[in-house]
């Protein structure tokens, strides 16, 4: 598809991938090239990013966190500001279905961007057709 994605949307599942560089991330970060060559914009809500975060700081340190954003920076991820638009719809999408509500958020700037949301994680699946997911796994 390159050539033609405008951008693409990361979740903390893809952007975990990323960062410990799990099977997946080698895709994640192909991805991301791919984009900014393309022109497209990466995006990522702040409260994955904030997911991202807590979860490094409690499986690492709060240091490592820390830096871990930064690196996110620094190759041209966007973090975008929740405002009360992008909340409503991920509380629609929150309450019709069991996905984690900073997940609901990183659904809905993709659906509002129309942008592609690339993750791994399954509770997705329950918005497949609705959001535009490229699916990727840890295989």
């Amino acid at each position: 598809m390159p050539g033609r994605v405008k951008g693409i949307v990361l979740d903390a599942w893809s952007v975990m991938a990323y960062l410990q560089d799990e099977p997946a991330g080698k895709t994640v970060a192909d991805i991301i090239a791919d984009t900014h060559e393309n022109g497209g914009s990466v995006l990522m809500t702040v409260a994955n990013a904030g997911e991202v975060w807590y979860i490094l700081a409690r499986e690492v340190s709060e240091v490592e966190a820390e830096s871990s954003i930064a690196d996110l920076l620094s190759i041209g991820v966007k973090l975008v500001d929740i405002d009360w638009e992008l909340t409503r719809i991920a509380a629609k999408f929150k309450s019709r279905g069991r996905m984690s509500y900073a997940d609901a958020y990183a659904a809905a700037l993709a659906k509002q961007q129309k942008y592609e949301l690339v993750t791994g994680d399954m509770e997705f699946s329950a918005l497949d057709g609705e959001v535009k997911i490229r699916w990727l796994t840890n295989k």
